[in-house]
């Protein structure tokens, strides 16, 4: 399968498949990229990390919860440690890191440490535990997104150790967290809607009746909009129209080109961040975000031409 994921595919397909697919491929990362965003927003305004966590997973546990019951929690396939590295990493550990890395730093910046360095993290994982080798375009794209990463970390100056920084590591953190679910969905090989489900199910029933207990008075008071905006695009885009969005592209386009669309977050999330939040990235964020674009390209299997894997040895 993952030999597969590395390979250049030799059949093109059709012009109105790809389209369909490509605009699939775009219309995923752009609802990954927007998440952060309105995340950020919703924190600049009455909501708190906790609030976003609650609406993310209170409304997708309700939609999720039929998956779930139809698939089960496969224990067999997933064992005890497969089945917390999928909580965590798919539901509120990973949901607060990123939130709280979104008080200190920019979106721009949570787009490219956490979606942008999050192949880094799986492709090590991968083949610490699933034994998954790592092709020679894939070592390419592994430094360019360490590199990127390096210089976004680098990219508070004089104020290194500050709490910007402590927002980049947050970020890398539930980078870290979304690599294991990704290894342990890819190690029990369930699909993306199922995986989900089983972390948005148990973190609805855990997280919110703890939240409801010492918090849920200050949801009550957040404005509405504020409300209707956050449950919308966290609990409905993000956790279940993007992965059937996703895997609509895959099924189109094959693994390979499908999932080098992920390549297009970090500075989709950059382009958002601008009209949305106002913040413009530096130039040495857009710098550090085009490496870590391409990084993710090659990491992910994008088609490449002929003479660059042949010069790199994987043609």
């Amino acid at each position: 399968m993952q030999r597969d994921f590395d390979r250049l595919s030799v059949t093109r397909p059709p012009a109105s498949q790809y389209v369909r697919g490509a605009l699939c491929g775009i219309a995923a990362v752009t609802i990954w990229a927007g998440w952060i965003v309105v995340a950020r927003l919703g924190l600049r305004t009455s909501l708190t990390p906790w609030d976003i966590a609650a609406l993310r997973f209170g409304v997708a546990g309700v939609i999720l919860t039929p998956f779930l019951l139809r698939g089960g929690f496969v224990p067999n396939r997933l064992g005890w440690i497969g089945l917390m590295a999928l909580v965590l990493g798919g539901g509120v550990p990973m949901v607060l890191l990123a939130n709280a890395g979104l008080l200190l730093a920019p979106a721009a910046h949570a787009g490219a440490l956490f979606p942008g360095v999050m192949p880094l993290m799986v492709a090590v994982l991968a083949s610490a535990f699933l034994q998954e080798e790592f092709a020679s375009t894939k070592k390419i794209g592994l430094v360019l997104i360490l590199a990127g990463a390096l210089a976004i970390l680098c990219s508070a100056g004089a104020t290194i150790g500050g709490p910007q920084n402590l927002g980049h590591l947050l970020f890398l953190g539930s980078a870290f967290l979304w690599a294991c679910y990704t290894t342990s969905m890819r190690r029990a090989r369930l699909d993306g809607l199922h995986a989900a489900a089983i972390a948005a199910v148990v973190s609805m029933v855990v997280y919110l009746p703890a939240y409801a207990t010492f918090m849920g008075s200050r949801l009550l008071e957040a404005p509405v909009p504020d409300i209707a905006l956050q449950g919308f695009v966290q609990g409905i885009l993000t956790a279940v129209i993007s992965l059937l969005l996703y895997g609509r592209a895959v099924s189109l386009l094959g693994a390979s080109s499908g999932a080098a669309f992920a390549a297009l977050c970090p500075p989709m999330t950059a382009l958002l961040a601008i009209p949305i939040l106002g913040e413009w990235p530096a130039p040495r964020d857009w710098v550090a975000t085009i490496l870590i674009s391409t990084g993710v390209y090659f990491v992910s299997g994008g088609p490449l031409p002929r003479r660059l894997l042949a010069l790199v040895g994987n043609g």
